[in-house]
């Protein structure tokens, strides 16, 4: 039974690759999984061509041929009947993010950053081109043939294709020349946000212009439409933009905008495909063009559709009878289970205070309605907001309400802190430092604070965040935010070591002025009048003093002389072989 199943599944998808109806996903560890739609089973799966995420996949205009490009540098060409490898090449230094294929099918876009036109036949560079500062996302053909007609056409000279780039909100139009001398664009679409999804009408005549749907990450669709036919320095802007609401009909609801995930043309090109709402729950829709008017806003009440099926789940639960005397408790802040107050029994409660007659609760029964686990809130060395804190941090992460975030990011005590970010759960982690990022670029008093979270965050959750794939992307705005902090520390400690110089000086010079200065003239000078005669016989006594001084050195050096002699002699045995010469000497 074995053999028959396989070859019947071999013929099957070969008549299915004729069909169009094969899926091809690429994956995160490098294989790509072919899914029949038809069956609504994975048919094949082809590995050992990348060892990497699969950034893009394309097929060829022949249906057993697919192209695939990964983060590992490389571009692949499968054989999708075999589901083996017929060529791999290397594509570019960084990893390569998108393809497209050109209309004749010999000739592939391929671009990491840049953009490279290669021929399918020789895998070689064609052309180059300048691409965009981050990964390009998508890659398409506008025109099949090129404007000047007059020229022969070799199936690639002439056409013009279409680039968006991550986070880059202009969409760049390129042209192939015959030359290799222009690598830039040679116009721009301009919208307000990064795109998502792009769509567009391929111009087949020279006055046929191309129809482009853009849909950003706002929500918002915005259509162009020109006639491509040279170099336009000036980005240009969309011709009409669309947006979807809700009616907010009812008296406390306000219009809320509800976003556009996805617009394809149909092939009339006149009307759209329109796919807005929630992801897990889409509303396709299709809707006629009116380019006329510059913005439509389109009322749509998505809370009909959705509510359906809620309602059906809700009608299985069975809600018990109760009483108005009765009280519910239920969940509340871990720690104790307080009773929620709702309005008809709190106008209930407020009937019942006004009846005369009565008997008031005692405080032991109102405790016991609380219900409060003492053991719980009241922890040994430790704060009981701890606990209520990592609550609200999680509420106000997820509702993005900035009082509850203000309420808690602003504690200052290091314990709360920590207990804080040890009690929340790993996966408010990254939404936490998103959070504490923005917080940082305000003022340096919050700044000084959010210090200290991300200490903290760093410190408990280190191991968990070692384990994201996306995490340096994701930690880039803080990184950088601190590394341009510190650049400035070294500068601004030089400027506070001279500022300090100057002051102290400009200090010390106010002290010194303030003191009084003394007078330092003399209050009496006494002045000695002395003879001629006797300055006389002090000069004579002192040059008797000094003569005699005189004779007294020289007597010295006389006998210093002389015991330098005879230590010599000493030395040299002389003064014990002859001692009368010695004495003559004398």
């Amino acid at each position: 039974q074995d053999g028959p199943q396989r070859k019947k599944r071999k013929s099957e998808v070969a008549e299915v690759d004729k069909q169009l109806d094969i899926l091809a996903i690429g994956t995160a560890v490098g294989s790509i999984l072919l899914y029949s739609t038809v069956k609504g089973e994975l048919q094949g799966k082809l590995d050992g061509g990348h060892d990497n995420r699969v950034n893009c996949v394309r097929w060829h205009q022949d249906n057993c041929c697919l192209y695939s490009c990964s983060e590992d540098k490389h571009i692949v060409e499968w054989n999708a009947q075999t589901c083996k490898v017929k060529c791999k090449w290397k594509g570019d230094n960084s990893s390569v993010t998108s393809l497209c294929i050109s209309p004749d099918g010999k000739m592939l876009l391929s671009a990491g950053r840049t953009i490279k036109l290669w021929d399918l036949e020789t895998k070689e560079v064609y052309r180059h081109f300048t691409g965009h500062a981050t990964s390009v996302s998508s890659l398409m053909f506008t025109t099949v043939k090129p404007m000047n007609e007059n020229k022969p056409f070799d199936g690639i000279t002439g056409l013009y294709f279409l680039s968006g780039a991550l986070h880059d909100r202009l969409l760049s139009v390129w042209y192939i020349r015959s030359d290799r001398k222009e690598k830039n664009a040679v116009m721009s679409f301009t919208v307000t946000d990064e795109p998502t999804f792009i769509d567009l009408t391929v111009s087949e005549v020279k006055e046929e212009p191309v129809k482009l749907a853009v849909v950003c990450r706002d929500g918002q669709l915005y259509l162009f439409e020109h006639i491509l036919n040279g170099y336009c320095k000036k980005p240009l802007t969309s011709n009409c933009t669309i947006q979807i609401a809700t009616p907010g009909n009812d008296g406390d609801s306000t219009p809320k905008p509800v976003p556009i995930l996805a617009a394809a043309f149909c092939t009339d090109k006149q009307s759209l495909l329109l796919v807005y709402g929630n992801t897990l729950q889409p509303i396709i829709e299709k809707v006629s063009l009116n380019t006329t008017e510059s913005h439509v806003c389109l009322i749509r009440d998505i809370q009909k559709v959705l509510s359906l099926k809620t309602d059906v789940g809700l009608t299985k639960v069975k809600t018990p009878v109760v009483n108005s005397d009765t009280k519910v408790l239920v969940p509340g802040i871990p720690g104790h289970s307080t009773a929620v107050k709702t309005p008809s029994s709190g106008k209930e409660k407020k009937k019942n205070k006004r009846k005369p007659g009565e008997t008031e609760e005692s405080i032991e029964e109102r405790l016991e309605a609380l219900d409060i686990d003492v053991s719980k809130v009241k922890t040994p060395g430790g704060l009981p907001q701890t606990d209520s804190f990592a609550v609200l941090l999680v509420q106000g992460l997820e509702s993005n309400d900035a009082e509850i975030l203000n309420r808690v990011l602003n504690t200052r005590k290091e314990n709360v802190i920590k207990n804080t970010v040890a009690r929340m759960p790993i996966h408010a982690v990254i939404p936490l430092l998103h959070e504490l990022t923005k917080r940082l670029q305000g003022n340096p008093y919050s700044a000084s604070l959010m210090v200290r979270w991300l200490k903290s965050v760093f410190t408990l959750h280190a191991s968990y965040l070692s384990t994201l794939p996306d995490l340096i992307p994701q930690l880039g705005m803080l990184y950088q935010l601190m590394e341009s902090r510190v650049k400035t520390l070294q500068k601004l400690s030089r400027l506070h070591g001279r500022l300090f110089i100057l002051v102290t000086q400009v200090a010390a010079s106010e002290k010194a002025q303030d003191i009084t200065e003394v007078n330092q003239t003399a209050k009496l000078v006494y002045e000695d009048e002395s003879s001629e005669e006797e300055g006389s016989d002090d000069e004579m006594i002192a040059d008797k003093d000094s003569d005699e001084n005189w004779d007294e050195d020289e007597e010295k050096e006389e006998q210093s002389d002389e015991q330098d002699m005879t230590v010599e002699k000493e030395i040299n045995g002389d003064s014990d072989l002859e001692p009368e010469n010695e004495s003559e000497e004398e």
